[in-house]
Formats: C-alpha cells, structure tokens, sequence
C-alpha cells in the first residue's frame, strides 16, 4: 500500500515563520513532527500521485491571493487560528470535486481553514493559550503563495512537491 497524500496550501514566508514559531512554543514537542500548515486534503490515495500532482499543476496556475487570519479557535485540546478567503475555499471546492472518488470521510467535511497551533494537550493548558492569543490578536492579512503536496509517513510527512503560484497577489483579493 502506498503512503497516502496530504495538499496544504502554502503562505508566505513571513506568515509561515511567525507561525512555526507559535507551533513550536505550544505544540507539544515528542509530537510537533511538521512545520505549521493548512491541510487542504489529509489522505488522497498515494497509488494516484500522477493524478493528483497533474490537478494541482493545473490549479496552481492562477495568481497568488490573500488570505485573512480572521480568529482564534478553541479546538478542546488545542488551539488554532482561523483564516478566512473565498478564493481559497473556491480553490478547496474545485479541488474536491477533482479527487471526489478518492474522499476520506473526514476529507468530504472540511470547511473551516485554519493553522493548528497546539494540539493534544489538557483542556485547561489549551483554554489558558486561547486566553493568551485571543487577548493579543489582531486580524491580519497573508499571501497564499501555492500548494503543497506531501506523503503521510505515519506522522512526519515527507515533501512531494510544491506547485507555485502566480507571484502577484490578484487585483481585489
């Protein structure tokens, strides 16, 4: 059986640091194993990696766009912080319908994207960071800078390909 895909959405560098820097202050260390992401699909059949690079190939050409932080979400046992585009969702639909025979359960119900900080610890610990950012947040805007194609290795994810796009962000994102 071949290792499952996993397509993230890509940000900008800046986002991207000031984000694993989050996840490596609160994600639990024996088990943060990735840099911070936004999984767009967590486990796309490995057997069609043809099929599926080509698709994101062909998504990936259009222009960057931007994406808003928008929130901090309590997960229960974890903290994640939100983001809000029509362009990406828009993208996330496209790409549904695409790989729709290959859809895992928990792949058919995305829709909210997000960030996850910290993950799989005690309540509490996770009420107090939601506390700590909620107090400091500030809305923010990124760039969507292409997509990401991984292959699940059982909990670190080996790097498949990255699919660009456009380097400008499109008039009106």
């Amino acid at each position: 059986m071949t290792a499952p895909l996993i397509v993230t959405l890509l940000l900008d560098d800046a986002a991207q640091q000031r984000f694993d820097r989050l996840r490596a202050a609160h994600f639990p260390a024996e088990r943060n194993h990735l840099q911070a992401h936004v999984t767009l699909f967590h486990a796309l059949p490995g057997e069609h990696r043809a099929a599926v690079g080509r698709e994101l190939a062909a998504v990936a050409a259009r222009p960057a766009f931007e994406v808003a932080v928008s929130g901090v979400r309590f997960l229960g046992r974890g903290v994640a912080l939100d983001l809000t585009s029509p362009q990406l969702l828009a993208l996330r639909a496209g790409l549904a319908d695409a790989f729709d025979p290959w859809l895992t359960r928990q792949d058919r119900q995305w829709s909210r994207p997000h960030v996850t900080v910290q993950n799989k610890v005690a309540p509490d610990v996770a009420r107090a960071l939601h506390a700590e950012l909620t107090a400091s947040f500030r809305p923010e805007t990124v760039t969507a800078r292409g997509l990401g194609l991984w292959r699940y290795l059982g909990g670190p994810w080996a790097a498949e390909a990255e699919h660009p796009f456009s380097q400008e962000a499109s008039a009106g994102s």
